[in-house]
């Protein structure tokens, strides 16, 4: 059984989908997969209460209009299974904090204190940023989950998880022992990772996204801004060095990349040509899936019915891991 998490910390855009969302999605074919909203850890950084539901709801959209199938998955916001929040406080009590310390979100918030000069390193720290790994390890351990799909950056959320499991089996396992999760790499994802329109991983934090249900005239904008070279129309290119190439070969069929290939090197094409090209190809991709989404993300829609069932078969998953942790401490008998 493998397990996904999505924080809903903004627009899902074009480096979401080639990086987390579609192979996450492939994995259906060879595993039981569980997917879920992390509203909850969006909390740490999000404060305003409008932009906080309106992200979870379009995160949630974002993935049945790209595929996910809610009959053939479980798919639920971690808000709505209580039963996750209660294995928190047991497993906070056999987490070390030295743990925590060593966590590469809190080590750099700290690191970024450090650069600015601040006096205090914790700054702008809260206690749910520092405690984020506790949460994410039970999300992962009270679905009983085998497998979690992650990036090479994300190794140690599940090794935070396997600790953790590892510290309460050891302490209470002769009564009842949590899973160990192990992490997935999923094949290529290294090479997964998009530039953003500065040439730079595409990411929310740097403000070079382009967003995954964008109108028309948006996406225009966004893909002609792309950062390129000034190497003349007539002059060979070397399209491994283009931004606007490495997200024209994730969505453009292998013959259209071959081809766009062959006309950069040879000179003759320019980069503007290359990007009216991934602008048409973008745009025809995206024309039905923006209408489906619109559906999904509409007040009302189906989206909260398939929550609501998909809430049911998280908790019934999660219940008894729960019920055992708690014989095994001696909270029931």
């Amino acid at each position: 059984m493998s397990l996904t998490g999505i924080k809903p910390t903004g627009e899902p855009h074009l480096g979401n989908y080639i990086g987390a969302i579609r192979p996450a999605l492939e994995l259906t074919a060879t595993y039981e997969s569980i997917y879920f909203i992390a509203d909850y850890h969006a909390l740490t950084s999000i404060r305003d209460r409008a932009q906080f539901a309106a992200y979870t709801r379009s995160v949630a959209a974002t993935w049945i209009t790209l595929g996910l199938d809610p009959e053939q998955t479980t798919f639920y916001k971690q808000s709505d299974v209580p039963e996750i929040f209660e294995l928190t406080w047991i497993l906070s009590c056999v987490t070390g904090k030295g743990l925590m310390n060593r966590a590469h979100a809190y080590k750099a918030a700290r690191d970024r204190n450090a650069e600015s000069g601040a006096a205090d390193l914790d700054a702008g720290v809260n206690m749910g940023l520092f405690n984020y790994p506790i949460l994410m390890a039970v999300d992962i351990l009270i679905m009983g989950s085998d497998v979690v799909p992650v990036g090479q950056d994300q190794v140690q959320h599940v090794e935070y998880a396997a600790d953790i499991a590892g510290s309460f089996n050891h302490l209470f396992g002769s009564e009842y022992s949590l899973k160990i999760p192990t992490a997935l790499i999923p094949a290529g994802t290294g090479a997964r990772t998009m530039p953003g329109t500065d040439g730079r991983k595409m990411s929310k934090s740097y403000g070079n996204t382009i967003p995954l249900f964008a109108p028309p005239s948006r996406l225009r904008k966004l893909v002609r801004g792309i950062v390129s070279d000034s190497t003349p129309v007539e002059e060979p290119k070397d399209p491994d060095s283009s931004a606007a190439f490495q997200i024209y070969e994730n969505f453009a069929t292998p013959d259209d990349v071959k081809d766009m290939r062959v006309r950069l090197e040879q000179g003759g094409t320019g980069w503007g040509e290359l990007k009216n090209a991934l602008y048409e190809t973008l745009e025809a991709w995206l024309t039905p899936l923006r209408a489906r989404y619109d559906e999904l993300v509409a007040p009302g829609s189906e989206l909260d019915a398939i929550l609501a069932a998909g809430a049911e078969k998280a908790r019934d998953r999660a219940r008894p891991v729960l019920a055992g942790a708690r014989r095994a401490i001696g909270v029931d008998s």
